[in-house]
């Protein structure tokens, strides 16, 4: 989850330049709000202060928009030289044979926290995979694993996006993106209604036309018979779930939806752009105009009400309490993030949300605690400014609701949910803090702008009295770089950064108030995950690259550390895999990394392209990887599964965007591997990958368009 593409350093020293006419007058439209050290949310009062507090918000970020293009102005007419943006200005921000009824060990999704269950497309129990792949849900009975069966395949509206098993239950909670005719638009500034999902079974079906969040809840007890038990549809976008026993959470964001008529840029007309005393008149007249039809839309349509569609077909509103909505004491733009909270224990209530008035952010989730961090933002780009992030704290204790606790402000910004964590009450946050540019006169009295450095940290938080206090903070490190991948571990932590070395820092996070730093390696090229074997190592997946940080020589890399001693890291074992052009979903999703400890097994997607082949398709390659790790001997590779066939019997008429039958995923269960791809799911026995037992193939999407038959 990330914020709206942010205003680069040299976009803002531009913006400063410019916003100023000759005369010197400033054009900024909206005064920059400060940052809030002491964050906190407030709950509104009734209904017409969060319409009027949405309103207010949307009219700032209206007038930020439309006022930047006063500087739009060129000496010849429109079309000659560089014209004027048309689409708005942007915004800151043992071996066993398979018998058993079940195995003795497998893997499960790769969790962050241990009993805290994360969402994915792929689902399993040991004795149950459950797959989603285009518009539909895959349910296999998986163990003995030689009889590896589909047994039911269920039609899901919309565009399928994760879900999670309860194996206890019987129970998954499936999320899709599904659109629904709504009025005004969450885009802005182009009127009509939200652009329609196409049919799943087509090629252009994705999240990006949706403007719904459906939620399905599957009673799989029967595997040759799922049943529908609950629907919900709410307005937005899924964007991470998370299970603890009985309670699922799930976030979501939404735009909000702005009047059909509101234009959020000047539209052309010859001479125009050449004139600015007509540029200035024209828009401040279209801001006055754009805020009337703002002030004049109701909250239903700011906001539209859910609905739940019961096991029965009845259809039930969801209606929502506006006390349950929250604004930070800080500005963090136009959206909406909500938490909903299902009891699967209490099916008959409605789901609990709350909800907060801004742009969303990474997400962590403790068994006890929800936080969601939100930047602050910029109305208008102006120079000095920095980038913070508000930590937002929900107790996860009702499992049907989420209760807002407190806040806190960290100075930086934050990469993913694993710069995150909390251990014994205590948040701790690595985080990437942005040195503002400064300047300068040259020789000859110009103003020269240095470029913006970075720095990076450890903060820690506690809770105390609806706040999150700042405990400690670490020193700052690596200077010019930013932080690549982070991991918490008990009193433990490591922060890898990168600009051309990899370097890890170890931290000792014994005493909360002082977070310190007591080793550093640096080794060439990064890691971006890292995976926690023991106490004493630390299990890495990144790029290597050339200590002058280019791609000569890239490949994929494998890396074992040993932190034993926390003051001196080493880097024991590594193993490079892939030429310059391969890849790994592993890269950017920690859910695709299967380690199973049992086994000392490591398995990871991989694909790789050889552009001096005689075809795409014979220098094109798709396969499990799979690995013996040790900490005393390093990687040992035990082989590949390809799917080859699948993806040429495939072939390119099917594959889209959002279904493409490459290698994404992996289950290990005793002494057999399970290889999983939009196109089926495969098993092999270890000892003899490249020779699978049983494939179970799925149904590609439908053709649509131009590459229908």
């Amino acid at each position: 989850m990330r914020q709206w593409k942010r205003w680069s350093w040299a976009g803002v020293v531009a913006v400063v330049a410019a916003g100023c006419d000759e005369g010197g007058t400033k054009l900024s439209p909206v005064d920059n709000e400060p940052v809030q050290q002491e964050a906190r949310l407030e709950s509104f009062p009734g209904c017409e202060a969060l319409e009027r507090h949405i309103e207010d918000t949307a009219t700032k970020q209206m007038r930020a928009s439309l006022e930047a293009y006063k500087q739009y102005v060129y000496a010849d007419d429109g079309r000659g030289g560089e014209s004027p943006p048309t689409t708005g200005a942007p915004m800151p921000q043992e071996d066993n044979a398979g018998g058993g009824e079940r195995p003795t060990d497998y893997t499960g999704t790769n969790n962050q926290v241990a009993g805290v269950h994360e969402a994915d497309f792929v689902q399993n129990d040991g004795t149950r995979i459950f797959v989603l792949s285009g518009p539909r849900l895959y349910i296999h009975r998986s163990w003995p694993a030689e009889q590896l069966t589909r047994t039911a395949a269920l039609e899901v509206e919309g565009w399928p996006r994760e879900m999670l098993l309860d194996a206890e239950r019987n129970r998954l909670v499936i999320t899709s993106a599904v659109a629904e005719d709504r009025p005004g638009t969450t885009a802005g500034g182009r009127g009509g209604a939200d652009v329609p999902v196409m049919d799943c079974a087509g090629l252009g079906c994705g999240y990006a036309s949706g403007n719904t969040v459906k939620v399905t809840v599957v009673d799989v007890a029967d595997l040759e018979a799922p049943r529908v038990l609950e629907q919900i549809y709410l307005p937005g976008g899924y964007l991470s779930a998370r299970r603890v026993d009985s309670a699922v959470r799930l976030v979501f964001s939404d735009g909000f939806r702005w009047p059909a008529d509101v234009r959020l840029y000047p539209e052309y007309s010859p001479g125009l752009f050449n004139d600015r005393d007509r540029l200035v008149a024209y828009i401040d007249g279209l801001i006055q105009q754009n805020e009337q039809r703002i002030r004049a839309q109701a909250l239903e349509y700011w906001l539209p009400k859910g609905r739940r569609v019961t096991a029965e077909g009845e259809v039930k509103p969801l209606s929502y309490d506006c006390t349950s909505f929250y604004r930070a004491n800080g500005p963090t733009g136009l959206g909406l993030v909500s938490v909903l909270s299902l009891n699967l224990d209490a099916s008959d209530s409605s789901p609990g949300r709350t909800s907060v008035v801004g742009q969303p952010g990474e997400v962590y989730a403790s068994q006890d605690s929800l936080y969601v961090a939100s930047r602050h933002w910029w109305w208008w780009p102006e120079a000095g400014q920095t980038t913070h992030t508000y930590l937002h704290k929900f107790d996860l204790s009702d499992p049907g609701q989420a209760a807002y606790v407190g806040s806190g402000t960290v100075e930086g910004f934050i990469i993913n949910q694993f710069a995150m964590d909390e251990h014994d009450g205590v948040l701790r946050v690595a985080t990437t803090v942005e040195v503002p540019p400064q300047a300068h006169p040259d020789n000859e009295g110009d103003t020269v702008w240095t470029p913006p450095e970075t720095v990076n940290r450890v903060v820690t938080f506690r809770e105390e009295g609806g706040h999150l206090k700042a405990l400690g903070r670490s020193e700052d490190l690596a200077r010019g770089e930013r932080i690549f991948s982070a991991r918490f571990m008990g009193t433990r932590g490591y922060v890898v950064t990168f600009r051309q070395v990899d370097p890890l820092f170890t931290f000792d996070l014994s005493d909360p108030a002082n977070p310190r730093k007591v080793g550093e390696l640096k080794i060439p090229g990064f890691s971006t995950y890292i995976h926690p074997l023991g106490d004493t190592h630390l299990l890495t997946f990144g790029e290597h690259r050339a200590e002058d940080g280019t791609w000569e020589g890239r490949a994929l890399k494998l890396s074992l550390f040993d932190v034993s001693d926390l003051a001196n890291p080493r880097e024991t074992f590594t193993h490079q895999l892939g030429s310059m052009s391969s890849h790994s979903e592993a890269l950017h999703e920690h859910k695709a990394f299967t380690y199973f400890p049992a086994k000392g097994l490591l398995a990871l997607p991989f694909t790789d392209w050889d552009y001096t082949a005689y075809d795409y398709w014979s220098g094109f390659r798709s396969e499990l990887r799979v690995f013996r790790v040790d900490t005393a001997t390093g990687f040992s590779p035990v082989g590949t599964v390809s799917m080859r066939d699948m993806y040429q019997a495939f072939n390119f008429r099917n594959w889209s965007w959002y279904w493409q039958p490459t290698v994404r995923r992996s289950i290990m269960a005793d002494d057999y591997v399970y290889t999983i791809s939009d196109a089926g799911v495969r098993v092999s026995h270890v000892d003899s990958l490249q020779t699978p037992l049983v494939t179970a193939p799925f149904l590609p999407p439908a053709p649509s368009g131009p590459w229908a038959p």
